[in-house]
Parts: structure tokens; C-alpha cells; sequence
């Protein structure tokens, strides 16, 4: 099997060669109870596939962080730095500050005074982050050794505590550092998922962006990487309807609404450059979800509009295909708060401490031969991902949207005739009051997919 450009890890469909080395890795971790064991509770792994001097294919692995106080396991590439070494200075500092951390409990518990004590913890924990980072060196493929503070001050930013600690950057330095030609890449979950985050096992997710975000661009340097196909999407003008106050346009997936970070030209500017003046956005669409958004010609429009969706005076349903997975009822309500992952945005996590309602009614459509499931969607609150996550927690129905990469959702069947690569969800639905007339507004838009045979 031939190999293109390197895996783009940040929005990527893994290559098969991938997925067989994760279930060959999946495969050694459940013959082996000790290992079972020790990634049972739930840990990101890693899959690279590299070439070495004389031509041949090899595979490496990777785990992030630490398992059962280990950095180190046979079998997987080791850390960037290791801080489980017990004669490291990391860890003779640890201990310091431990002490200290139990002395202060100490003389809290007897009424003494700890000012002292916390200012000198604060201290010394401050520089052991430090010499975390000035002392994690790691190599990009051109060659280049930097410490992971000086990446990051390219950028004029501070890298965050664990950066380097993800499978990416550890497969991407011992690739750098050994002379392997790297192929392709990717990053799956394994064991239990965890309460917060959605990570279902054996799934895929791309790399995080708080920290390997800055980090790993610089790493591949040197490296054809495939273009991002978060900036390939065209933007087609699709309008549905359009008068002096509004215009209703169906989006496609993967285009802007609105302006963003890249390149690509959203609907807005799109939108603008029909009409030859300001147009104004009323709500959002993910660039990833498909269907009917409505866009105000005026300011006074805009306001009416956008003061009808905080009423919750808007109707929208939308339509999905979930992977197969768990049995799911006929319909039924999900409740899950929802909060920003502030290290991996945009992604979102399920937080019963901080986050806020999000409320979600579903009605189960049909089903397809592969074992797709159709749902309909009508969210009675708007929050960020709302769908998506609602969709993929295991407290939620337990199963991602087809296509969905943030939350495990990779097209599994990759390349197979007919099933394109984006997320299967669609607003398929709009309702609302004309801003002028005060007339009710109602207009459908089914997706394509939605008209494959069901069984």
C-alpha cells in the first residue's frame, strides 16, 4: 500500500494501515493482563508508521502521560523527558515540595503561621515547570532540536503544564531523532472513557490544541503534510429564500458562517458580496454541520431575529446519522451540562460543576444495512456542540455522529464508494417570525444521505 503526505493531525481520516497497526496494538494490550491492567481505566494511544534508511516499514507506538507511575513500557518509544526517573532532579524536587505541602498541613492543623511555607512552594513549583520545559528538547524533521519553551516562544506564548507528554509529539521525536521517515500517524483512545471528555475505545480523535497545537506544526517540519481540510471546503452560495429584511441560505458542511481564523471565505462575506452591502449573522452553524441559516439585511432585522432566538422562539431540528454502537430508544430528552475543554478547543466536555444546561430532545428515524443510525435532533438550548457531544457521551446516546472527528465519529469505512467524508448532521429545519411582517417563516432542507434505503 503506497503512502501520500503525512498525516495533517489535527483533522484527519486515519489510513488503513493505521487503523490495522491500532488494532494490532489493541490486540497485545488485551493478551497481556499486565498491560490490560495497567490501560484499563482509559489512556490516548498512538500508531506512527515509518520508514527506516533501507526502505523497510516499521511501526511505532505511544501512550500519553504516564501508566501506573511508568513512563517507560517496552514496546512503546519513550518519553520526551522522563520525569519518573527516581534519581532525576524532577523528582527529588517533588519530593521536596511534598514535604512541604505536608508540613504546612501541619502547622495549619496546629495554628501556626504557613505564609512562609506556601511562598516558598509556590517558588520552587513555578521553577520545576521551568526546568520541565527548558529541559523537554524536542527534534523536528529537518533536523532542528529545540526545547519546548523555545517553540512556543516562537509563537510568544507559554506552553502549558503536560506539553510533550501526548502520544503525537513522543512518536514525532523518536521518529526525528532516529533517522525514521515518518508516514502516517494517529491517535485512538483505549479502555474506559472517562466522565468529562467523550473518548469511546478504539476510536480515533485528532491531537489536542492548548498543547500540541504550537508544538507539533513545528515538529513536522521538514515533513509533506497534507493540507488542512478544515481551509479545502468551497463555499457555495445555496439561498432558499431572500426578500429586503432576510435571506435564508442552506450551508454546506465544512464552510464557514462567519469569518474565522483562515482563509477560507465564509457565507457572510459571501452573502455581502451579493447583496453589494452589510449583511448581518443572526446564529451560528459548526463549520462542519450542514443546513438552513438566516441572515438579516438589516441591523433592526438582525435584532428582532437574534431576540427570538434567545427567546427560544426559534423552532430548528436537525437530522444525524450516529455510527453504530449501543441500542438507542425510540425518542426520548438528554440532559447534559456543557463546558469548554479550555486546553483542546473548540472541543466540548460534560462538566456538572461548571458547566451550563443543555437540553436536547431526539426521535430515532431509521436505520441503514451498515448500522447507521438516523436520528432527529431539536435542541431546546443552543450551546457549543450541543449535538455532537449529546450524541457521542456514553450519558447521552452513546454513539458519535458519523464523520465527526472531534468526538470519535471517523468515517470508519474510509474511501468506500458513496460515503463522503463529512459530519452526517444537518439543520433540516427553520421556523420563526418574519422580522417585519410577523408572519410565520417555515422552511425545510433534508440532507442527501438522509434518502439512502433504510432497512
Amino acid at each position: 500500500m503506497t503512502f501520500g503526505k503525512f498525516t495533517y493531525p489535527f483533522c484527519y481520516t486515519p489510513h488503513p494501515l493505521v487503523r490495522k497497526a491500532a488494532d494490532n496494538l489493541i490486540a497485545r494490550i488485551d493478551s497481556d493482563p499486565a498491560l490490560k491492567d495497567l490501560f484499563s481505566e482509559g489512556k490516548m494511544l498512538g500508531v506512527m508508521l515509518v520508514r527506516d534508511v533501507d526502505g523497510n516499514l516499521h511501526t511505532l507506538n505511544a501512550f500519553s502521560g504516564n501508566v501506573g507511575g511508568r513512563s517507560m513500557i517496552e514496546g512503546f518509544v519513550p518519553p520526551v523527558l522522563d520525569l519518573c526517573d527516581p534519581e532525576s532532579h524532577f523528582k527529588k524536587e517533588e519530593f521536596e515540595i511534598s514535604s512541604i505541602n505536608a508540613k504546612i498541613k501541619e502547622l495549619e492543623a496546629a495554628g501556626e503561621p504557613v505564609d512562609a511555607l506556601k511562598a516558598e512552594r509556590k517558588q520552587r513549583s513555578v521553577a520545576l515547570q521551568g526546568w520541565i520545559f527548558d529541559n523537554a528538547k524536542v527534534a523536528a524533521a529537518d533536523g532542528d532540536i529545540k526545547s519546548i519553551r523555545e517553540v512556543f516562544a516562537i509563537r510568544g506564548i507559554v506552553p502549558p503544564g503536560g506539553t510533550g507528554d501526548c502520544a503525537a509529539p513522543k512518536l514525532l521525536n523518536y521518529a526525528n531523532r532516529n533517522g525514521l521517515q515518518p508516514l502516517a500517524m494517529g491517535e485512538f483512545w483505549y479502555g474506559a472513557s472517562p466522565r468529562r471528555e467523550i473518548r469511546h475505545h478504539g476510536r480515533f480523535y485528532p491531537s489536542c490544541q492548548g498543547k500540541c497545537g504550537p508544538l507539533l506544526p513545528w515538529m513536522m517540519k521538514g515533513l509533506d503534510v497534507e493540507d488542512s481540510p478544515l481551509e479545502s471546503a468551497e463555499a457555495i452560495l445555496d439561498i432558499r429564500y431572500e426578500d429586503d429584511a432576510i435571506i435564508i441560505v442552506n450551508k454546506p458542511s465544512g464552510v464557514l458562517a462567519v469569518p474565522g481564523r483562515t482563509a477560507m471565505k465564509s457565507l457572510l462575506e459571501l452573502l455581502e458580496e451579493h447583496c453589494g452591502f452589510p449583511v448581518h449573522s443572526c446564529h451560528r452553524l459548526d463549520m462542519d454541520t450542514s443546513g438552513l441559516m438566516v441572515y438579516a439585511k438589516t441591523l433592526a432585522a438582525k435584532v428582532n431575529i437574534e431576540g427570538q432566538f434567545a427567546a427560544r422562539e426559534v423552532h430548528k431540528t436537525y437530522v444525524a446519522r450516529l455510527c453504530p454502537g449501543v441500542s438507542i430508544a425510540e425518542k426520548g430528552r438528554i440532559e447534559l451540562p456543557l463546558a469548554p475543554d479550555w486546553y483542546d478547543r473548540p472541543r466540548q466536555m460534560v462538566d456538572s460543576d461548571e458547566g451550563k444546561t443543555a437540553l436536547t430532545l431526539f426521535e430515532k428515524l431509521g436505520g441503514t444495512a451498515e448500522g447507521y443510525t438516523d436520528v432527529r435532533f431539536t435542541p431546546l438550548t443552543g450551546r457549543t456542540h450541543q449535538l455532537r457531544v449529546h450524541a457521542a457521551h456514553p450519558e447521552g446516546l452513546g454513539r458519535p455522529i458519523l464523520g465527526d472527528r472531534l468526538y470519535g465519529g471517523q468515517i470508519e469505512a474510509a474511501g468506500k464508494e458513496g460515503m463522503a467524508e463529512r459530519l452526517h448532521l444537518h439543520a433540516a429545519s427553520l421556523a420563526f417570525h418574519h422580522p417585519v411582517s410577523n408572519d410565520i417563516m417555515e422552511f425545510v432542507s433534508e440532507p442527501d444521505w438522509l434518502q439512502e434505503p433504510t432497512r
